[in-house]
């Protein structure tokens, strides 16, 4: 028998990294039976850090997936890495579930990526839950860090368990709501009792805020709170519910995952209060409007089967798997799927869940259900899949950053040239914040993703799979050239007589710069049919040439607008050959006296860092040219500053970054405009690029 919607409860679990997510996952398992025992990440045999990459790293690297049941409620939940490095799985995570569970180091409070990723939620709107995580680890003060993270987060924070005890003397949590407490058993999953009687004070001046916090989430709870003073437990746990449902106020847990402790409690509340998914909006886009206005969808269950896929992995034994989101209707095992973009239809025969590695088959998946497809041809990252005859629309795809760190890479010789391709192209489908390109400009190959882990665990992964040898390097820089000035009329005729007919085309031409991002400009400015029109493309031709070839390094030239003045023709020996190469030879000319420039590109860049680190890195960002426009307080001693740098001084960023800020610090970088590029530094690159152009030409 299938799940219902309404009984479906879908959360992702994210978090600054060890921080205790998958931990936190494990003892959700043990609890709910999906697993005898839990395990720590350090072990290599976790649920949710399961590849080869992840046991070996001891890191989460991937968004797991994991189903499980508790009170009659079916609970998906999505394992996320912390590090920045891997933020397109927590992206994949944010879309596809309805509620966010954020694990907090009781210790640090809101460290760098908590503080992201609460930005990332602000900006979806989504409800999201706390857990302060490591309540028996030294140094932990509770109330400092409530204190902390309500100053820090900016929203209405609302305890439901309060600890018993901290750092070493933690023995357990009270639940505020069923008024019990949970105490803590080595080796087992932890125990109710009555509330000792030390923390009866402690208790009732927590309580009053909860009920506080939960009559606000209802008007007529507000009026009964005015009148009584008080609410009961049914009541407090309605306001909640419509509390988190709108986002006003964020429940708080706190506990141990090493010890098993604060589960309980969490679990009762993600059945009892977490919103499920009926209603809840998706967003899709008019397939036929260019503009691709985005429109929200609601999820339901009454309506034609559509979904969209959210992750997509290749697994060693079950080959392709495609995670999907269904938003509409109930998909069963005979239903047949259409991908609208390219208009192949397939029936997905079995339909899976999964806990973790171990997928586990289903009878259907109803509105708002999280499952997989296994050896779909048409279920990509980013696929629109409908099974109705509403083929009118396409799913939002999933919003990631623009990759932050490069590298070129080659290989030693064709065969594994081949294979290092084949296999980079499978990591490109699974993981979309990795790019790789041939860079025309350079003759590069380039990969790119989200820093420096990102792409050496990819690469480890090509070298170990395919046992070949990768070299790596910094990619070039694609320099551009634009001109300063008016040339004036330049001129350059192409004669050739080799017997028989030969080859003539005489061009008039003047360039001038035109405004930055136009590109290229042509004016045909003859007058008398002094050359034909017939020539006139083969002049352009030569332009373009001329332009992609560039003057000054070999760097294309852009912004440049061409008016041809004049020209001369022969009866017989003209030809659009001819006058392609008298244009290439008149804008050649008139470069020598159009104050030809080097323009270089500048990226827009955003770093994250700890308050302590920013004199060292305002002043890194002098020293690589940079331009701060602004600083950002972020709150928990957070700061984000905006600059505008050199692309040039961008290339080993992340590595410098991590240097300076003890591995703390992150950024986001995207291309923004070019800039004149003079002096020593212009001299510096033509330079270079012509003694590659000599060696290339040996």
């Amino acid at each position: 028998m299938g799940v219902n919607s309404v009984d479906l409860r879908n959360f992702t679990i994210a978090g600054h990294n060890g921080t205790g997510k998958t931990a936190f996952l494990e003892q959700l398992l043990y609890y709910t039976g999906a697993i005898s025992k839990p395990e720590m990440a350090e072990s290599g045999k976790t649920v949710s850090d399961y590849t080869e990459e992840e046991i070996a790293r001891k890191i989460s690297i991937h968004c797991a997936f994991a189903t499980m049941d508790w009170k009659g409620k079916t609970l998906n939940a999505l394992d996320t890495p912390g590090t920045a490095d891997f933020i397109g799985e927590v992206i994949c995570g944010l879309r596809s579930c309805e509620t966010a569970v954020m694990m907090v180091d009781a210790r640090e409070g809101a460290q760098i990526e908590t503080i992201k990723l609460w930005r990332r939620l602000n900006n979806r709107n989504m409800p999201r839950v706390l857990f302060l995580n490591k309540m028996d680890k030294e140094r932990v003060d509770y109330d400092k860090t409530m204190e902390h993270l309500r100053g820090e987060l900016k929203m209405t924070l609302v305890p439901i368990t309060i600890p018993m005890g901290q750092a070493a003397s933690f023995t357990g949590i009270i639940n505020l709501i069923s008024n019990k407490a949970y105490l803590i058993q080595d080796g087992a999953q932890e125990k109710e009792i009555e509330i000792p009687a030390e923390y009866a004070d402690k208790v009732e001046e927590a309580r009053s805020v909860l009920i506080e916090a939960a009559a606000e989430g209802a008007d007529e709870l507000m009026e009964k709170f005015f009148e009584e003073g008080t609410l009961d437990a049914s009541e407090i746990a309605k306001g909640l519910k419509e509390g988190l449902d709108k986002n006003l106020l964020v429940p708080v847990f706190c506990g141990s995952t090493l010890k098993g402790s604060g589960i309980t409690s969490f679990l009762n509340f993600v059945a009892e209060t977490f919103p499920n998914p009926l209603g809840k909006n998706d967003f899709i886009y008019n397939a036929k409007d260019e503009t691709k206005k985005i429109m929200p969808k609601a999820i339901e269950e009454s309506s034609e089967i559509s979904a969209y896929v959210f992750k997509t992995t290749i697994d060693q034994f079950s080959g392709k798997l495609s995670f999907i989101k269904v938003i509409t209707g109930t998909l069963l095992p005979d239903t047949d799927l259409i991908n609208p973009e390219i208009g192949k239809k397939e029936r997905p025969g079995k339909l899976y869940k999964a806990v973790g590695k171990k997928i586990i088959e289903v009878p259907s998946l109803c509105a708002g259900e999280i499952g997989i497809l296994t050896k779909s041809n048409s279920a990509n990252t980013n696929s629109t899949l409908m099974g109705g005859s509403d083929f009118g629309f396409r799913f939002q795809p999933l919003q990631f950053p623009a990759p932050i760190y490069a590298l070129a890479i080659s290989a030693p010789d064709k065969n594994s040239e081949v294979k290092m391709n084949d296999f980079i192209h499978r990591v490109t489908e699974e993981d979309l914040t990795f790019q790789s390109n041939f860079n025309e400009e350079t003759k590069e190959s380039v990969i790119s993703g989200m820093g420096e882990l990102h792409l050496n665990m990819i690469l480890d992964k090509v070298k170990d799979k395919q046992k070949i040898q990768i070299n790596t390097k910094i990619p070039k820089i694609a320099y551009r050239e634009t001109i300063t000035k008016k040339s004036g009329i330049a001129e350059y005729a192409h004669k050739k007589q080799s017997g028989g007919h030969g080859q003539y085309g005489k061009v008039l031409l003047e360039i001038e710069p035109s405004e930055r991002g136009a590109y290229y400009t042509f004016t045909n400015a003859i007058k008398g049919g002094s050359i034909s029109k017939g020539y006139i493309p083969g002049i352009e031709k030569g332009l373009h040439e001329a332009m992609v070839e560039g003057f000054l390094a070999g760097y294309p030239l852009v912004d440049i607008a061409v008016t041809l003045i004049d020209g001369k023709e022969h009866p017989v020996d003209s030809s659009e050959m001819a006058f392609k190469l008298a244009a290439k030879g008149a804008i050649r000319a008139a470069l020598e006296k159009a104050g030809a420039v080097l323009l270089e590109p500048y990226m827009k860049l955003t770093v994250y860092i700890d308050n302590q680190y920013l004199g060292d890195v305002l002043s890194d960002l002098s020293s690589k040219r940079g331009r701060v426009l602004g600083q950002e307080d972020l709150g928990g001693n957070m700061i984000a500053v905006n600059a505008e740098v050199p692309d040039s001084e961008m290339l080993t960023y992340a590595i410098d970054l991590k240097a300076m800020t003890s591995g703390t610090g992150s950024f986001e970088l995207e291309f923004d405009h070019y800039e004149t590029l003079q002096g020593k530094l212009a001299e510096d690159v033509i330079k270079t690029a012509k003694a590659e152009a000599e060696e290339a030409s040996k």
